[in-house]
C-alpha cells in the first residue's frame, strides 16, 4: 500500500486499541483522549503533508512501484541524501523542530539496519533476513514506530544480572519453536501510545558484557501485542487553547514506561536474541547511528532556526535589539546555527557509498554535532529567558483579553514597540512555552540526554578521536626547533 494519510494513521490507532495508561486510567481511544488527541492531530498533519507536497515527501518504491515516504529511502547518491534531508526538515518545520521522535527518526534506523543486515546473521541467517523484510514491510505500510533502549534506573552501579531483582529489566524468558517470550520493564518510549509498533534495542552508550546476554535483545512487535502495556507520564498538554500554550497544546509527544508481561515475539520479528556482542556493534556497524544522527542534526538545524526566530522577534518587539549585550546574545545563537548547518553540509558533501551501496554521511561531522548540541541548546533556552526577563512572568491568557473590562486594560498596558498587547503577549507565550513551561523544560532535558549521558558520550568521542596527527604536528615542529645546549656534552 502507498504512504498513509492522516486519516489512515488515526484509524489504525482506533482499531489497534493499544494498551495505554495515563493519570491512573486506561485509555479507550487515544484519538479522542485529552492527553493524546492534539499531538495525534499533529502527527496526522505530518502524514497529510506527504500528499500536500508529494514531490518532496514521497518517492517510488523499488519493489511495488507505489509512492512511499521519502524518509524511508535508501540514498544512493548525495542528491538522494539531500532529498531525504529536505523531507526531514519539511516535517520538522511544522513543529519548529520540537517533535524529537517524529516518524523519520526511526524510519532512518529501520532503513539502515534493513539494508546492512548481515551483522545479524552472525547468530542466525534468519535474523538478517528478518531485518531486510521488516524494512520493506515498514516502508510499504508506512509503519510508525516508538522504541525503547533503556533499562530501569534501579542501581546504576550494578549490571542487570547483578541487581537484587534481576528480572525487573526486560529479558529473554523463554525460547520456543515459534518465537520467544520476553518479560520485564523498559524505559523510555516517546510516542509510546500513539504509534503502530515498538522497536526494542539496548542502549550502547554503556557496552554490555556476556552476563548481559539475557537482556541483549532486538525485536519489534505491534503496540497492541498481548501483555504489552504503556504507562505514560503526566501529560503536559493541559487542555488549554493553542493561544495560551502554542507548543504543548499541539506537540506534546509524551513518554512512557513499557511493561512486557510475558509478551510473545514470533521469530520473524526477532533481530538479536541473547547476544551482547552483536547488540554493542549494531548501531555503528550497520551505520544506523550515522543515518539517525543525520536526521537529528537536520531536525536540530530547524529547531535552532525556530528558537533564533523567537529571539529576534522578541528583541524587536520591545526595542532591545540595539543594546550591545543583546546583540551579543543574538550573535551567539546565530553562530550556533551556522555551526550546525556547516556540520550538516560537511556530512552530506563528504558522504560516501558504504559496502551495501548506501550513500552514508560523513560521521565525523555528525558525531561532532550530536555531541555539541546537547551542550549548547540549554544556552539557547537561557538566552531567550534572559532577554524575555520579567515579560515571561506576568503574561495573561487569551481569556483575559476577551474579558470586556480587563481586556482593553492589558491590551494597552502590555503593548510593545510595534505590537498591540494581544500580539505581544501571544509572542511571549510562545517564548514561555519553549523555555519555562513543563513542555519547554522537558525539551531542554530531552535534548541534553537525546543520545544518552553527554558526559559518557564525550568520553567515547575523546577516546575514538584520531589524536595522533595533532600530536605528531607538534612533535615535528619541536624537532625543528634549534637548541643551544648540547645534551651530549652534559
Amino acid at each position: 500500500m502507498p504512504a498513509k494519510t492522516g486519516t489512515e494513521y488515526k484509524e489504525r490507532l482506533r482499531q489497534a486499541q493499544n494498551n495505554v495508561y495515563i493519570h491512573g486510567e486506561r485509555v479507550d481511544d487515544p484519538t479522542t483522549h485529552p492527553a493524546f488527541k492534539n499531538v495525534i492531530d499533529s502527527m496526522a498533519d505530518l502524514y497529510d503533508l506527504q500528499y500536500e507536497k508529494p514531490e518532496k515527501m514521497l518517492y517510488t518504491s523499488p519493489t511495488t512501484g507505489q509512492k512511499v515516504g521519502m524518509t524511508f529511502m535508501q540514498p544512493k547518491t548525495i542528491e538522494d541524501l539531500v532529498k531525504r534531508r529536505e523531507a526531514i526538515q519539511e516535517w520538522a518545520k511544522t513543529s519548529g523542530g520540537m517533535m524529537g521522535r517524529s516518524p523519520d527518526y526511526l524510519n532512518s534506523e529501520v532503513m539502515a539496519m534493513g539494508i546492512a543486515n548481515d551483522l545479524f546473521a552472525e547468530d542466525d541467517p534468519m535474523f538478517a533476513e528478518n531485518a531486510r523484510k521488516y524494512y520493506e514491510y515498514a516502508r510499504e505500510n508506512d509503519i510508525s514506530l516508538t522504541h525503547t533502549l533503556i533499562h530501569p534506573q534501579v542501581n546504576r552501579a550494578k549490571a542487570q544480572a547483578q541487581q537484587d531483582d534481576a528480572n525487573v529489566a526486560l529479558h529473554l524468558k523463554e525460547k520456543r519453536e515459534d518465537g520467544i517470550i520476553v518479560d520485564g520493564v523498559r524505559l523510555l518510549a516517546t510516542q509510546g501510545g500513539i504509534t503502530d509498533e515498538i522497536l526494542v534495542f539496548p542502549s550502547t552508550v554503556k557496552p554490555a558484557g556476556e552476563e548481559d546476554d539475557p537482556y541483549s535483545l532486538a525485536f519489534v512487535v505491534p503496540n497492541n501485542a498481548p501483555g504489552l502495556k504503556y504507562i505514560s507520564r503526566e501529560a503536559f498538554d493541559y487542555g488549554r487553547s493553542e493561544w495560551d500554550h502554542p507548543m504543548s497544546s499541539r506537540f506534546e509527544e509524551g513518554d512512557a514506561v513499557v511493561h512486557f508481561d510475558n509478551v510473545f515475539v514470533p521469530w520473524d520479528k526477532v533481530f538479536i536474541c541473547g547476544n551482547s556482542s552483536i547488540c554493542n556493534r549494531t548501531f555503528r556497524e550497520t551505520n544506523a547511528v550515522v543515518h539517525m544522527s543525520h536526521q537529528v542534526v537536520a531536525k536540530n538545524v530547524v529547531k535552532t532556526e525556530f528558537m533564533l526566530g523567537i529571539i529576534l522577534n522578541l528583541m524587536d518587539s520591545i526595542g532591545i535589539d540595539q543594546f550591545q549585550h543583546v546583540k551579543d546574545k543574538g550573535t551567539e545563537v546565530m553562530l550556533m546555527l551556522e555551526t550546525m548547518k556547516s556540520h550538516l553540509y560537511r556530512a552530506e558533501q563528504n558522504a560516501q557509498l558504504d559496502k551495501w551501496g548506501t550513500m552514508t554521511p560523513d560521521y565525523e561531522a555528525l558525531d561532532a554535532a550530536r555531541n555539541w548540541y546537547p551542550r549548547v541548546y540549554p544556552r539557547i533556552v537561557e538566552i531567550l529567558r534572559i532577554l524575555g526577563a520579567s515579560g515571561l512572568m506576568g503574561i495573561p491568557t487569551e481569556a483575559d483579553f476577551a474579558h470586556e473590562e480587563i481586556g482593553p486594560i492589558i491590551n494597552r498596558g502590555l503593548q510593545a514597540k510595534n505590537l498591540e498587547g494581544y500580539e505581544r503577549v501571544k509572542l511571549f507565550r510562545l517564548a514561555w512555552d519553549v523555555t519555562m513551561s513543563a513542555f519547554g523544560s522537558r525539551q531542554m532535558h530531552y535534548e541534553y540526554y537525546f543520545f544518552g549521558d553527554p558526559i559518557k558520550m564525550g568520553m567515547t568521542y575523546f577516546d575514538n578521536y584520531e589524536k595522533q596527527p595533532y600530536k605528531d604536528f607538534v612533535n615535528d615542529f619541536l624537532d625543528q626547533v634549534q637548541g643551544s645546549y648540547d645534551l651530549t656534552l652534559s
